[in-house]
């Protein structure tokens, strides 16, 4: 994009969120690197016993492979749909208070989906069970905490938010700030979100295939994002 297009007005308050935002670019990619870490070389455990087993051994590492790091990213997410909507909004305000409002709540649906600190404490409990029928009663609630996790909260997380990106996406084709190629990237990724990750294969292949759209777009927003913050 030439350096001459004229720059997106926005007042000072949102000039910080910008700054914020990139900033929070910047922290996402590093969760996300960590995250791909964590995966590869500690896979996660496909059973609620070898969790509980994984807890008692290493309970931080227990924690990390039930998304601890994915609760700091959605945190983190928060600045970034800021930043957005602080940078689009002088291009769409209705749409893009939409699209915050969207993100936001998708973000809060996710927590409660999570059961990461459940599961530690019924590892807990089941490690210290008297009998079996107690250990029965802890394996079953350790099974219920994990349809949880993947339960309606977090398909409406996941939906919420790929609605959230799309939208940002349409506005950024209308923006002078950002290139069409990035607003073509966000598209992009918000598409392949639609299908949640728990939507069997297609869901684990689209949730897979989104993640390097999203990384390129974090990478194109994020100086973006500090030059706005400093004009």
């Amino acid at each position: 994009m030439p350096e001459n297009r004229s720059l997106v007005s926005i007042d000072e308050k949102g000039r910080g969120l910008a700054r914020l935002g990139g900033f929070a670019c910047v922290a996402m990619l590093a969760i996300m690197a960590a995250q791909m870490v964590v995966f590869i070389v500690w896979p996660p455990p496909d059973s609620v016993p070898d969790f509980f087993s994984l807890f008692q051994e290493n309970a931080f590492l227990g924690l990390l492979s039930m998304d601890l790091l994915y609760v700091a990213n959605n945190t983190v997410l928060i600045l970034i749909y800021l930043a957005l909507y602080a940078a689009l909004k002088p291009v769409g305000e209705s749409a893009a208070l939409v699209a915050l409002v969207l993100g936001l709540v998708g973000i809060a649906a996710y927590y409660p989906s999570n059961t990461a600190f459940e599961m530690l404490a019924l590892s807990r409990q089941y490690a210290a069970a008297l009998s079996d029928a107690q250990r029965s009663i802890y394996l079953s609630a350790g099974q219920a905490m994990l349809e949880t996790y993947g339960g309606t909260a977090f398909d409406m997380y996941y939906v919420l938010n790929a609605a959230a990106l799309l939208i940002f996406a349409v506005l950024l084709f209308r923006s002078p700030f950002f290139s069409k190629t990035i607003a073509a990237i966000g598209l992009a990724s918000g598409i392949l979100m639609t299908i949640p990750s728990t939507a069997g294969m297609i869901g684990l292949i689209f949730s897979l295939a989104s993640l390097l759209p999203w990384a390129v777009f974090l990478v194109l927003i994020a100086p973006r994002f500090f030059r706005m913050g400093h004009k």
